[in-house]
């Protein structure tokens, strides 16, 4: 037999064999597990839900009547299975279904309670849930509630906020800015003042420091520029960043006046980011969306026009190990 062709048979039989490269689908989520010290997102849309209340738009239309509707106010649940202990990052409206969900995952104390909630401000989104903590609902026990010295204030002297700390349903504990709170000796937890509307109290985000890993939480925020820290080098001291990206951009909020309600555009972000690397990029977790932007629709462009600028999008369920 001719050597050429028994070359020719190799190289036909190579060819078929080999199997073809896998594409890569940018749309799938990571599988991610939770670890001993875990990050989890517990919710994802803007203080007032979606559908949110006397929507008649496209994207409210069809919510109110849909029993599979599982869309959450935003919030994180941090597990600490080494402690057997939990905590949450906002008290959500939604914060029955999400203390819940977050005290699952921890599962060798049977506790139906978090070990502590973290508040960054007095918008209705963030706090509200501390209701359900009163009597008239879960008759909670001393919970410590990490809050701002204006918040402290806040909730001391309005009721019925201040019937919580008189009957010890909440157990205030004051932070300062940048200065770090122990949850162990392997999870910190940093509050940063951030610039917001701040009628009733400060807002900050959080750092958030594991044994391995760390987390930038910042929900609210005005604007980037007017912070007097730099969101990009905020992201590369970290290896997860959840942003605020609470509209895609002004057209969807025409009917409001959006210098009453300042956050960063997504088209802004990508404005702001686009010279950071790849890495840097995929560190980014967009959440609080407003109950207008198409992110919250997984199928929409919007959406895959982010996926495809390597960023993130929260979605409830997501698990970040730290």
């Amino acid at each position: 037999m001719n050597k050429y062709f028994i070359i020719f048979l190799l190289f036909i039989f190579w060819t078929c064999s080999k199997k073809p490269e896998p594409k890569v689908d940018k749309t799938k989520k990571t599988d991610y597990s939770v670890n001993k010290i875990s990050l989890v997102i517990l919710g994802t849309a803007q203080d007032a839900g979606s559908p949110q209340i006397a929507c008649k738009k496209e994207c409210c239309a069809n919510l109110f009547d849909n029993p599979n509707n599982n869309r959450q106010v935003v919030s994180l649940g941090l597990i600490d299975t080494e402690s057997n202990k939990t905590y949450l990052f906002e008290a959500t409206p939604d914060i029955g279904k999400q203390m819940k969900m977050i005290t699952k995952y921890e599962s060798k104390s049977n506790k139906e309670s978090v070990d502590g909630i973290f508040l960054t401000h007095a918008h209705i989104g963030h706090y509200s849930g501390l209701m359900y903590l009163g009597k008239e609902a879960m008759d909670a026990k001393e919970i410590p509630l990490y809050v701002m010295p204006r918040m402290k204030n806040f909730l001391s002297t309005n009721g019925p906020w201040d019937q919580l700390v008189s009957r010890k349903n909440i157990q205030l504990q004051v932070m300062e800015n940048e200065q770090v709170v122990n949850l162990s000796q392997s999870i910190t937890v940093t509050p940063i003042l951030v610039p917001h509307r701040d009628e009733y109290s400060e807002t900050v985000g959080y750092r958030i420091n594991g044994p391995n890993k760390s987390a930038l939480f910042i929900p609210d925020i005005d604007k980037w520029d007017k912070w007097d820290k730099n969101i990009i080098d905020e992201i590369k001291k970290v290896d997860y960043a959840f942003l605020d990206a609470a509209f895609y951009s002004g057209k969807e909020i025409n009917n409001r006046d959006v210098s009453e309600i300042p956050h960063p555009f997504i088209i802004e972000s990508f404005e702001t980011f686009k010279n950071i690397s790849e890495i840097e990029k995929s560190k980014i977790v967009f959440i609080h969306f407003n109950h207008t932007n198409p992110l919250l629709n997984s199928k929409s462009v919007e959406t895959q026009i982010v996926i495809d600028k390597g960023y993130k999008i929260g979605t409830i369920g997501d698990v970040f190990n730290l």
